[in-house]
């Protein structure tokens, strides 16, 4: 979806560009300024088409983007500080050094203003831009980027809320903090939330819109709200129970409370995000670009704004500012050693997804339409945000074939990108010993289970010279309960049976159902509670993908796949093949 995202964003906004600028372009302009009355009883409501789009559906836009960072402070990427920092601090100087150049260039006046302009990055773009000109294997770099684009997109919203709110009005300010409470309460009520969350997030959008805080905000902080979890073991078993009873009789009844369990085992926070997301990406940020995109490109406008401070100040902050501040951050934490980059993302592939950053867009225009009413000046900044976005992609792009001419991802598949961690990975053997052997394997792969057997041989044969190192490579496509596998094994790896309970799961390929990995659990008198609950944990989760992911990068594509020391082995498997193998390479 995300290269169809950027797809519809880039033509919507081709549109606007196209329709302001026919003969007849006035009608643009006079269309989005149509102004609809609403009114109920004593109360009204007017607001023009473009305030609609701005003020009423962004709202739901706001509302994603909240319940995307909710749910990464509560349960994602951003729990674990030694994931994060790099890409936290990165962002910070992202927001930082392009606010600051465009300060140096636009001081005062009424162009100072626009500074908040400069500081968001558009993540459907993002997203899109990477896939189209990123790098090969770009699966670091995309996760890099996206916790780079919450902690983006939390600064942009604070800009809004601090920075361009005025005249307060404090009765509904109250009242719409009131309801943010009851909106808070809602998670307790046993029947009915949808209903209560749908009428209370309606009357927060209106306290928030007669108070002054621009009424997109109340977006953000209903989405804040909302619970974010796990999915929890009493849910899950119920749901198995309310399965089994459909099975034996399958009534109408059933199927509803079998199907309602299965919703509700899932957070309303990601069944939300699951809902609104694709209606945001595809329908609401295209009409979002027709309604702002759409700058009248004569010849006094271009002519105007190429000797504009505050054009040029929009292009150089977010093309170059973007570019150095995340760059030059991301170098200093590694230099300092105050963080550090997972495998296979260098500082290269880094600086080309800081470019792709300097594509503002959607918060970018936004905020423009908030920071000044002069419709001159909003032409000009609209064209500085324009001409930053597509200068932007072509910077990144021409970054990343450079990198990959210079540093071809197709030869890291010959070197391992993730040394030996005692501390971090699976081994058996002396973890001293001067020969290592690593093998990227998946639970359900007969061939993997065929492949411990050499290892045994293996091992007995090297004694203390040898250690051997498991890492995931589920291969989901032809084994769908690999990656359940795999987070069984971490789960038990955390009670201390991880060779224990992975023989038990060679041994048992046919049968990895969320039912068996229990069973299994039970036998090797492991903590099932504990284990239940590690098992659907972020630490297990991420420990897996971490395995995935330098996998992906290393572009492995089968299991199991061994290296020898760092260098990948190409070739049989057998035990006597492997024990050839390392002694060539101990000679």
């Amino acid at each position: 979806m995300d290269k169809t995202s950027a797809g519809l964003l880039l033509a919507f906004t081709v549109l606007a560009l196209l329709w302001a600028n026919l003969p007849f372009g006035a009608s643009y302009a006079e269309f989005w300024d149509t102004v609809v009355d609403l009114r109920v009883g004593g109360m009204e409501l007017e607001m023009s088409f473009h305030d609609i789009v701005n003020d009423a559906l962004m709202a739901f836009f706001f509302f994603t983007v909240g319940l995307e960072v909710k749910r990464e402070f509560t349960v994602g990427e951003l729990t674990d500080r030694s994931r994060a920092v790099v890409p936290v601090a990165a962002a910070v100087a992202g927001l930082l050094v392009p606010a600051g150049i465009f300060l140096l260039l636009n001081p005062s006046g009424e162009n100072a203003a626009v500074w908040g302009a400069v500081i968001s990055t558009d993540t459907a773009f993002l997203v899109g831009a990477l896939a189209v000109a990123g790098p090969k294997f770009p699966g670091r770099l995309r996760v890099f980027l996206l916790t780079l684009a919450v902690v983006d997109d939390i600064g942009a919203l604070a800009a809004i809320a601090v920075f361009y709110t005025s005249d307060l009005e404090l009765l509904p300010l109250l009242a719409a903090v009131v309801l943010l409470a009851l909106v808070a309460l809602v998670r307790f009520l046993p029947t009915g939330r949808g209903p209560a969350y749908a009428v209370l997030s309606l009357l927060t959008w209106g306290a928030t819109y007669a108070s002054g805080v621009h009424a997109t905000l109340a977006g953000v902080a209903i989405a804040l709200m909302i619970p974010v979890f796990p999915p929890r073991r009493l849910h899950v078993e119920h749901t198995e129970e309310l399965a089994r009873a459909f099975r034996q009789s399958p009534t109408p009844e059933y199927a509803a409370a079998t199907a309602r369990s299965l919703k509700e085992s899932i957070s309303i926070n990601e069944r939300l995000q699951g809902t609104y997301a694709p209606y945001v990406s595809l329908l609401i940020l295209p009409v979002f670009a027709l309604a702002n995109a759409g700058v009248r490109l004569d010849g006094p406008t271009l002519a105007a704004a190429s000797q504009s401070r505050l054009t040029w100040g929009i292009i150089i902050a977010l093309v170059i500012g973007k570019t150095i501040g995340i760059t030059a951050a991301t170098a200093l934490m590694q230099r300092t050693g105050a963080g550090r980059l997972a495998p296979g993302l260098t500082l290269a592939r880094v600086g080309g997804g800081a470019a792709l950053c300097g594509i503002g867009f959607t918060i970018s225009l936004f905020i423009v339409g908030l920071a000044v009413d002069d419709e001159l000046l909003q032409a000009q900044a609209r064209v500085g945000v324009l001409a930053a976005s597509v200068l932007a992609f072509l910077l990144g792009w021409a970054w990343f074939r450079l990198v990959d001419r210079f540093q071809p991802a197709s030869t890291v598949g010959r070197f391992l990108v993730r040394d030996f961690d005692p501390e971090r990975d699976h081994y058996r053997g002396n973890p001293q010993a001067p020969l290592q052997l690593v093998e990227y394997g998946d639970f359900e792969c007969p061939f993997c289970s065929r492949a411990t057997g050499s290892i045994d041989d293996v091992l007995e044969h090297f004694g203390p010279r040898l250690v051997y190192v498991w890492r995931h490579l589920p291969l989901t496509r032809v084994h769908p309960e690999a990656v359940g596998a795999a987070r069984a094994s971490e789960a038990a790896h955390l009670q201390g049976a991880f060779r224990e309970y992975g023989r038990m799961l060679f041994e048992r390929q046919d049968h990895l159902q969320t039912d068996d990995l229990l069973r299994y659990a039970l036998e090797l008198g492991l903590d099932v509670e504990r284990f239940r609950s590690d098992l659907l944990s972020g630490a297990v989760m991420n420990r897996v993908d971490d395995d995935a992911l330098d996998a992906e990068f290393m572009d492995l594509h089968s299991t199991p796949t061994f290296f020898i020391g760092s260098v990948r082995h190409f070739g049989p498997y057998d035990a006597p093949s492997l024990i050839r193998a390392l002694e060539e390479a101990a000679r």
